[in-house]
């Protein structure tokens, strides 16, 4: 059956093609945005914790808690790599690198930046990684000739 309706579409229709491996209109740095958001929110959350002294039961709360900011935060970051790959290879072609000499330097650097945020718990890193996908933000959307505001939520 799968064969059949295969063979019908493609007699259908001559040839498709497309400028990304999605439909226009899907991609937006927005996705890494958020996530790069809250690796910086957890950084600050987890270098704000304090480890409590002598009572078992608080340090065995403390623990938990800083295990779970600690998994969300690498979970985020991952997730922000994720989406930054996706622009990348997906939405950027050769054509873009007249407009932008430095985009494979700048997505790069981005992704670095998250798995920085994975190794450490660094302030630095996770501003880094909200400076680097705010120039993503930047060439998408001169890239669509468009001048889409930067805004963060926090």
């Amino acid at each position: 059956m799968l064969e059949k309706l295969t063979k019908r579409i493609s007699e259908t229709f001559e040839t498709a093609e497309a400028h990304c491996d999605g439909p226009c209109g899907v991609y937006d740095p927005a996705q890494a945005r958020i996530e790069a958001e809250s690796v910086l929110q957890l950084t600050k959350k987890i270098l704000d914790l304090k480890r409590p002294d002598g009572d078992d039961k608080a340090f065995a709360s403390y623990q938990n808690t800083l295990t779970r900011y600690i998994a969300i935060k690498e979970e985020r970051a991952e997730l922000a790599k994720h989406h930054l790959l996706v622009l990348w290879t997906d939405y950027f072609k050769p054509a873009h690198l007249e407009k932008f000499p430095d985009l494979h330097e700048t997505f790069w650097k981005a992704a670095k930046a998250c798995s920085s945020c994975k190794q450490e718990v660094s302030l630095e890193h996770a501003q880094e990684l909200m400076d680097a996908i705010k120039k993503v933000h930047e060439m998408f959307w001169a890239s669509k000739d468009k001048d889409v505001v930067w805004y963060t939520a926090s």
